[in-house]
């Protein structure tokens, strides 16, 4: 199974966990495994069918431009990583 690594403005959501795994052939997929034992990750990730704005998507190491359809293998390292912000 996929490791997704959880922001720490999300860990409520996962009982304080920074890790969690889902499984899943896509991030979508995972997303999906992930709001049946996390209610509300959905909500606060995504922007209808894309990953809100104020959020990167990096699997395995790299920034990814497919967002939800991005592959995912067992393997795989997940991180949503919060936008940071400033001048």
């Amino acid at each position: 199974m996929a490791v997704v690594w959880i922001p720490p403005l999300l860990r409520s959501l996962t009982n304080n966990q920074a890790r969690v795994v889902a499984e899943g052939d896509t991030v979508q997929r995972v997303l999906e495994d992930l709001e049946r034992r996390y209610p509300g990750l959905k909500a606060r990730l995504l922007d209808g069918d894309r990953l809100k704005p104020n959020f990167a998507l990096v699997v395995d190491g790299v920034a990814s431009r497919q967002g939800l359809r991005h592959p995912v293998r067992p393997e795989s390292e997940i991180h949503f990583v919060p936008a940071m912000s400033g001048g």
